[in-house]
């Protein structure tokens, strides 16, 4: 049997190494994991899960204190005119994270409550994390009815200060958005939500 030289093995090694998945840099981005609809006496909510990461250079922004907003955009259409992209009902909620230096906290800032969290990682799995979206209809919703649901979340940099939304034209490192997703669907009834899973 042929020995191997020691010189080729560690070659060998190195690049084994370096294909590994352990070597391969953490992937950025918004996945959209699952998303429930479901019925309420006030109406109709959705509810998410979302698997958030931030690249380098987003989280050196972070570290400056500038506030990144995230825009999570929930539609309902009406198939008779969905190729006309007439929405029958939406949800829209735009949450703030930002960090504070003196205290070395990761601040959330939603509509309605903040709260502060020790690492960026529990900041950003309680961002993607969303219970209970009121959805505001724009005219009168029907149980039976087919209808085509979208959603998108996305880092929104209209809302970053102007020399930041300069810089960050034709780069791709501000690029931070989840895919759209889209599917038929018909509306709940109490007890019994609508769920679907994500990518």
């Amino acid at each position: 049997m042929r020995r191997i030289k020691l010189p080729y093995l560690n070659l060998l090694l190195l690049l084994l190494i370096l294909l590994s998945p352990m070597s391969v840099a953490r992937a950025e981005g918004i996945q959209i994991k699952s998303v429930s609809l479901a019925a309420t006496e006030q109406g109709y909510t959705i509810s998410m899960d979302s698997e958030i990461t931030l690249n380098e250079t987003l989280e050196q922004t972070l570290e400056k204190g500038i506030v990144l907003y995230f825009v999570t955009k929930f539609g309902l259409l009406d198939t008779r005119w969905y190729k006309f992209n007439e929405e029958v009902a939406r949800s829209k909620f735009v949450v703030g994270l930002r960090y504070y230096a003196l205290t070395r906290q990761y601040h959330l800032n939603h509509p309605v409550f903040s709260q502060s969290y020790s690492s960026l990682k529990e900041a950003l799995q309680a961002l993607g994390r969303i219970r209970d979206l009121p959805l505001t209809a724009k005219t009168e919703l029907k149980p039976d009815a087919d209808y085509v649901a979208s959603l998108r979340i996305w880092l929104d940099l209209t809302r970053m200060p102007k020399p930041f939304q300069v810089e960050t034209l034709g780069s791709s490192q501000w690029n931070l958005s989840s895919d759209k997703l889209e599917w038929h669907t018909t509306l709940p009834t109490p007890g019994e939500p609508v769920q679907i899973k994500g990518h």
